[in-house]
């Protein structure tokens, strides 16, 4: 799929893909323009992480709409459902931790990016730094939608871990 073809399909009136595999995207993202300033600079070691957190949002923004699926389908169940309230809530909290992770890979993405603009080539500081804001946004973004997966958990310790990886990417 072109980059016009997803923004089309995350336009499109469908529930996937949505915000989750945007903030994949968004991930893998930070994480090439990670990977290109390393390159550059010659940071094997950064650039092979980097081309690894790319693969890993990719990876997770594919994953996004599966696991999404389990909510849709309680979600269509008939309001009076005896059952409907339980499968929402195991169908929302499975589907918690694909955003999670991909809060956690952005957050490394972005840390990783803060790095090589550090220790990079100076004329490619502007990338490394666009990547690091990037993949902040796609943690940010993911942290939420878990935020919404867990509403009425709020003991759930994936929330503490979501609102750390924010805190990573930040910086």
């Amino acid at each position: 799929m072109t980059p016009g073809e997803f923004l089309g399909a995350v336009a499109d009136r469908t529930p996937a893909p949505g915000g989750g595999a945007a903030a994949g995207v968004a991930c893998a993202l930070g994480a090439a323009l990670a990977e290109m300033a390393a390159r550059f600079a010659g940071l094997d070691e950064a650039a092979a992480r980097a081309a690894a957190l790319r693969g890993e949002g990719l990876a997770l923004a594919e994953a996004d709409a599966s696991a999404y699926l389990p909510v849709l389908a309680a979600l269509r169940l008939p309001a009076d459902d005896p059952g409907r309230a339980e499968a929402l809530g195991m169908a929302q909290s499975a589907a918690a931790d694909v955003p999670l992770a991909i809060a956690e890979a952005a957050a490394s993405a972005a840390a990783l990016a803060r790095d090589v603009a550090a220790a990079g080539k100076r004329g490619l500081r502007g990338d490394a730094l666009a990547g690091a804001d990037i993949a902040a946004g796609a943690a940010r973004a993911a942290a939420r939608l878990v935020e919404i997966n867990l509403e009425g958990a709020a003991g759930d310790p994936r929330l503490a871990r979501a609102r750390e990886a924010v805190a990573r990417a930040a910086g």
